[in-house]
């Protein structure tokens, strides 16, 4: 019986293919046997445009995120929602970013099909109202939107036609 689970092409194309066909233009693909495992470790893929409204994690839960393909910014802000710092990962910058839990921070697609794994401890938490920033929209609002066009230009990519 194999020991090595083996993440491939296919699995990266279904999971770009998912986040290309949904309405929030992103999805996941879970590595961790089970969402009570103690580190989770996941495929997020990210299409431009989607909104990941800024929320922060208990102090002692890190993200890692390592550039698989395309490009993206993580964002982090203060305490009034200003942009504290932002560092792209992807080709051509940094390949990893490490981000310490409490933080506000959001993830901004700059190119189609940006996938990155995460590594970061477990078990899941489904995030609370309390999570998100206060001052950022709910998703699905024109002014969510309107972020997302801020922090586009903010890492130099323009918004696509139409969005």
């Amino acid at each position: 019986m194999p020991v090595l689970k083996l993440f491939d092409a296919a699995a990266l194309a279904g999971t770009l293919a998912a986040a290309a066909g949904s309405p929030r233009r992103r999805a996941n693909l879970n590595l961790h046997p089970t969402l009570a495992d103690p580190v989770q470790r996941l495929l997020n893929v990210f299409q431009p445009g989607t909104y990941v409204r800024p929320h922060r994690h208990e102090a002692s839960r890190f993200e890692l995120f390592l550039a698989v393909s395309g490009r993206a910014a993580i964002v982090t802000f203060d305490e009034a929602g200003e942009v504290a710092e932002a560092a792209v990962v992807g080709p051509g910058a940094a390949w990893a970013v490490e981000l310490p839990g409490g933080a506000w921070h959001t993830v901004v697609s700059l190119a189609e099909d940006t996938a990155l794994f995460e590594v970061k401890p477990g078990p899941y938490r489904p995030l609370a109202e309390t999570d998100f920033a206060p001052w950022s929209p709910p998703e699905g609002t024109a002014a969510a939107a309107e972020l997302v066009r801020r922090w586009e230009a903010l890492a130099g990519v323009a918004s696509a036609p139409g969005r």
